[in-house]
């Protein structure tokens, strides 16, 4: 910058204000500096070193716990993505797409994230990222949990919604079932009996699973005997072989599926035991799909993208939301 405002016959900051402001510039001005500068090869003042004057990076940071192609190929996660787009567009800032996945490298890579702000998308409990994020005095916004020191929590309240939507799958069921999103890190398939949710360290499967059994507490059956498949993933392909696996060995008759992905793969194997739901089997979901209701399925609606428009505002600097997200139980015809 000095070289070409030497050769210019201007200052350093006409220079600077010929990139940053060049409304200040006569024309006359501002076309010499620009031919000078074309002809060193100078391009304008860097980026990264323009943002570390200012302390502005004019982006926000959204932290995935999971790998990157999850935020385009879960259903939930584009949606929740797409709110916070619209805020980004609204504002005018930047996206930084950050996952992390357990490694050792996940804390200092989202330590050095040129973003003013962030949002944590799927996580656990000793996740050390946390602890990073809470110590950089920026904005936090932490999708479904778990609560944090200086990050503000978004999402729906997860086992009141359990507890409702059990009651109205099961009701009339001699053998309720569950089919459950991933326990933690590991997500490792699996067919328990009485898992116990303290060990459980994603917090939005924890909290409905607690919603579950706080509906088998009063209402019986004995939770600790209840059958709880796990699935790998939030996806109808992946979840296949579980549901197929559940039904097979404990043949219930209803379904509390953590969302409609997995409820979806519930009636594709009940579908292939020529079973009549709900006569034969009552199903329910989390989410409210596009699918779920020409599949006449029963599910919590969520809007995944206003939640993630509440995130992006927290990440911004507004202020926070006061209320836990709206959710409502829409019935359909896959429960009795």
């Amino acid at each position: 910058m000095a070289e070409v405002a030497r050769r210019a016959g201007v200052s350093p900051m006409t220079v600077s204000y010929c990139y940053n402001q060049p409304e200040r510039v006569a024309p006359g001005t501002l076309r010499r500096v620009r031919e000078v500068a074309a002809a060193l090869g100078y391009r304008g003042p860097d980026p990264t070193a323009r943002s570390l004057r200012r302390r502005h990076n004019g982006a926000i940071g959204v932290v995935l716990g999971e790998h990157l192609a999850y935020a385009f190929e879960d259903p939930q996660a584009r949606r929740f993505l797409a709110g916070v787009a619209e805020v980004c567009r609204e504002r005018g800032t930047g996206l930084n797409l950050i996952p992390t996945t357990g490694a050792d490298d996940d804390a200092e890579r989202v330590r050095s994230a040129s973003v003013d702000g962030y949002i944590v998308w799927t996580t656990v409990d000793a996740d050390p990222v946390l602890e990073v994020l809470s110590g950089l005095d920026k904005p936090v916004a932490i999708h479904g949990g778990p609560a944090v020191r200086g990050a503000q929590v978004i999402g729906i309240n997860n086992r009141a919604s359990a507890r409702e939507l059990t009651a109205r799958t099961v009701r009339g069921a001699l053998r309720p079932a569950v089919l459950s999103l991933p326990f933690d890190r590991d997500r490792r398939p699996r067919l328990e009996f009485g898992p116990q949710p303290e060990l459980v360290t994603f917090p939005v499967t924890r909290e409905r699973l607690l919603g579950i059994y706080d509906h088998f507490a009063e209402a019986g059956p004995d939770p600790l005997r209840l059958p709880v498949a796990v699935a790998a993933h939030n996806d109808r392909a992946v979840a296949a072989p579980m549901a197929e696996e559940l039904l097979d060995t404990c043949n219930p008759d209803a379904v509390v599926a953590m969302s409609d992905q997995l409820a979806f793969a519930v009636l594709d194997a009940a579908r292939r035991r020529g079973l009549t739901v709900p006569a034969d089997l009552a199903v329910a979901g989390w989410d409210d799909d596009p699918d779920a209701s020409g599949a006449g399925l029963t599910t919590i609606a969520q809007s995944m993208f206003d939640q993630g428009r509440a995130c992006a505002l927290v990440a911004v600097g507004d202020r926070a939301p006061t209320t836990a997200a709206a959710w409502s139980t829409v019935v359909r015809s896959s429960t009795r």
